[in-house]
């Protein structure tokens, strides 16, 4: 009897084994990108959804797929493979999938215990806005009182941060900028900022290739990613005393 027992036992923990979903792959996701030139967004919908049936959580969707797809769109512009028409209709259709399937997740537990205000943006003259809105939609899920800019002249971005307090302003640098150039916005950033405790974070594709250059540039850090760096703006915006602020 006892045998059969274990037997059983094991037959029940074997059913209820949950496999791990087949990661993407870069060529998946260079195909997604490739097909949202002629995909409508509901297309593309589809097979993100079909990616979730199959195990994927939001944060391999995030990072596995929109974001491998965006730099390649941004690729195909650059070597001039599609026209600017074709990769804005695919950026805004990938923008659409990943709002849709933001909006449908639970959201995130958060460490923060009052609420937190972030701005993120391009650097003034970089086009690929892409990244600022995926951190924004991780940042808002997390409860954080977030927005975006896109393509803002520097004007523009130093008249929002000066006009609210915002705890962090996350800059995404995709491509190569100069880091005097980089380091003048921030100190321009710390001066006309209502909050003078505002941290300052830097990401994108420059910075990931060169860490480094966010200690030269007079950034508060960095982060790979936009859920990395939601854990590392916790801590960072944690120990100015927002923490113990009334909700």
């Amino acid at each position: 009897m006892i045998p059969r027992l274990m037997l059983a036992h094991s037959r029940d923990r074997t059913a209820t084994r949950v496999e791990e979903p087949a990661p993407i792959t870069p060529d998946k996701a260079e195909s997604f990108a490739v097909n949202l030139l002629e995909w409508e967004a509901d297309r593309a919908l589809l097979e993100v959804e079909a990616l979730m049936s199959a195990g994927q959580d939001i944060r391999s969707i995030f990072l596995d797929l929109l974001a491998p797809a965006a730099r390649k769109l941004g690729v195909l512009w650059e070597e001039d493979e599609c026209d600017f028409v074709e990769v804005t209709m695919g950026l805004w259709r990938l923008q659409e999938v990943m709002r849709e399937i933001a909006s449908r997740t639970p959201p995130v537990e958060r460490a923060m215990q009052a609420p937190a205000r972030a701005l993120f943006s391009p650097i003034p003259g970089d086009q690929h806005g892409f990244g600022a809105l995926m951190i924004d939609e991780v940042f808002a899920r997390a409860g954080w009182e977030s927005e975006a800019l896109i393509d803002p002249q520097r004007r523009e971005l130093l008249s929002v941060i000066s006009r609210k307090p915002f705890d962090l302003v996350g800059l995404t640098v995709t491509n190569d900028c100069p880091s005097s150039a980089l380091q003048s916005l921030i100190r321009a950033i710390r001066t006309v900022s209502s909050n003078p405790q505002t941290c300052v974070m830097i990401g994108g594709r420059m910075v990931n290739a060169n860490p480094g250059i966010a200690d030269e540039v007079g950034a508060d850090g960095t982060a790979n990613d936009a859920f990395a760096a939601l854990e590392l703006a916790e801590q960072m915006v944690a120990k100015t005393g927002l923490v113990l602020n009334p909700t």
